[in-house]
């Protein structure tokens, strides 16, 4: 299959269009821009599906520091402080502009916006729009704005298939629309292409989110950073739905407890109890479903009838499922949500290959660390995208089109690879499953079928979990329940997962002679 070569002009060509693409395309104006949407817009971006908000130093009890404080907690060690204090000093501002491009953030009765509570936060910080639709308010009206900005293509049902790399730098990218295989010439490539979690059988996010963006990165010979820690989400709602509807953990802000079929409370004698950190919570709730119980989120008493005001879109998926959260519990069950680690990048989104950047969960900046502390993805999102499109901006255009690939990849499929991936790198991990399941992905990911990506951003995340001997944040591994002094993040390439995998593949053939 042979590409046409579309000219761009040498624009930066943002790949994905979530809030952290939007945001970028936004802040690069009045420069051109190209922006790549695998599908309609707002269709499958997991940016629409964010309930509780973003996290912002907005209160009089409030200050930068004590978010940063609660950031570096939830992180476990891992976060990096500097990158973690510029954002939380930033995001404020942030905030401002947001409402100066339309985003109808909720607020009380004098104006002032209306803050929640959520887990691990030291103050209420939630900044929140139409309750529990946080993302989709914010993505309507960014979008509004990008298609009223002329110096934004967008180009929607188009995959970008290949960054083309030519002397160690981005010399453009192969793309497909309409089963046509298109190059596009550039010298600037942002990845906003969001996280992993349609890796998984339970998750919250898109199905098609399997990690497009890494996969992408680690073929152009980016480096990684801490593939290994993967959030799961402790309160999906427990229905044969996927993605699973989420539960937002505002709602456990606003009071409600976790309860077994008996009507216990399993988390009462927890420090912070339903508002511990998430890793805390899911792993207390997967104990309770391995032992065999039901678990339940109970808002009768806390919100009552005032749930459906409150939090109208999970009352409404929640009904739709023939559950009235005012009148029972909620059944829930942890699911993948969100991926901390990612491309790693610096303090203006530049990743290790000249001329790729990344932005929002593709990106691995160090504000999460081990554990992201709940609602700062999108705090995140809206303030690196910022300094991702001055670095951007600031990078010359030009460009040289070299000879094109012979061969062009297939459009990737998760689902052959998510039983795989559920199974080895879950709330709890052991080494010897990850060790097996290396031996299963990594033909998978050196053959030519569709799931061949995904089987290698599996390959990646598995060898990094391999890696990390010890217990920290949201990666626990059942044969190193220790955590280890001191904190290391993690770094990876394609060629260093490749060596591992095989070197481990060849013990193990050795072992069984």
């Amino acid at each position: 299959m042979t590409a046409d070569i579309h000219h761009i002009g040498g624009a930066p060509v943002i790949i994905g269009a979530g809030i952290a693409g939007l945001m970028t395309a936004l802040h690069l104006a009045p420069q051109p821009v190209v922006l790549l949407s695998r599908t309609s817009l707002g269709t499958e971006a997991s940016s629409i599906l964010a309930q509780g908000g973003l996290a912002a130093s907005l209160g009089e009890d409030d200050s930068p520091d004590l978010h940063l404080a609660d950031t570096l907690a939830a992180g476990d060690g891992l976060c990096d402080e500097q990158m973690a204090r510029r954002v939380v000093e930033a995001v404020p501002q942030a905030v401002e502009n947001l409402i100066r491009l339309g985003a109808p953030f909720d607020r009380s009765l004098d104006g002032r916006l209306r803050l929640g509570l959520e887990a691990a936060h030291s103050r209420r910080r939630i900044v929140h729009a139409a309750g529990d639709a946080t993302g989709r308010e914010l993505f309507r009206a960014l979008l509004g704005v990008a298609r009223r900005t002329r110096s934004i293509t967008i180009m929607e049902g188009m995959t970008a298939l290949r960054l083309v790399v030519a002397e160690g730098s981005i010399v453009g990218l192969l793309t497909v629309l309409h089963g046509a295989v298109f190059a596009l010439p550039t010298r600037r490539v942002v990845l906003a292409t969001g996280g992993i979690g349609g890796l998984f059988c339970d998750t919250t996010n898109p199905l098609s989110s399997f990690g497009h963006g890494l996969a992408l990165a680690a073929c152009a010979g980016a480096e990684l950073a801490d593939l290994e820690f993967v959030q799961f989400h402790p309160t999906a709602l427990d229905i044969a739905r996927r993605p699973m509807p989420l539960v937002s953990e505002a709602v456990r802000g606003e009071g409600a407890v976790l309860i077994d079929e008996h009507g216990h409370r399993f988390l009462a004698d927890t420090p912070g109890a339903e508002l511990a950190s998430r890793d805390v919570v899911a792993r207390a709730i997967s104990d309770q479903l391995a032992a065999g119980h039901g678990v339940y989120l109970d808002a009768r008493h806390c919100l009552g009838q005032k749930f459906a005001r409150r939090f109208p879109a999970i009352d409404a998926i929640c009904k739709h499922a023939g559950i009235d959260p005012a009148v029972e519990p909620i059944p829930v069950r942890p699911a993948a949500h969100y991926h901390m680690g990612g491309v790693a990048v610096d303090a203006e989104g530049r990743t290790s290959v000249s001329g790729l950047w990344a932005c929002g969960e593709v990106a691995c900046t160090g504000l999460h660390g081990a554990n992201r502390l709940a609602s700062n993805s999108l705090t995140e999102a809206v303030a690196t995208a910022a300094w991702v499109a001055e670095s951007v901006a600031a990078t010359s255009a030009g460009w040289q089109w070299p000879r094109l690939p012979a061969t062009v990849p297939i459009r990737p499929d998760p689902s052959p690879i998510r039983p795989i991936v559920s199974n080895a790198l879950g709330i709890v991990r052991n080494g010897k499953t990850l060790r097996d399941t290396v031996a299963t992905l990594l033909p998978i990911s050196v053959g030519e079928t569709a799931a061949a990506d995904p089987a290698l951003v599996a390959l990646l995340m598995v060898i990094a979990a391999l890696r990390r001997e010890e217990s920290r944040g949201s990666h626990y591994r059942s044969d190193f329940p220790g955590r280890d002094a001191a904190a290391l993040p993690s770094r990876l390439t394609l060629c260093t997962a490749f060596e591992n995998a095989v070197t481990l593949r060849w013990q193990a053939s050795e072992r069984s002679r």
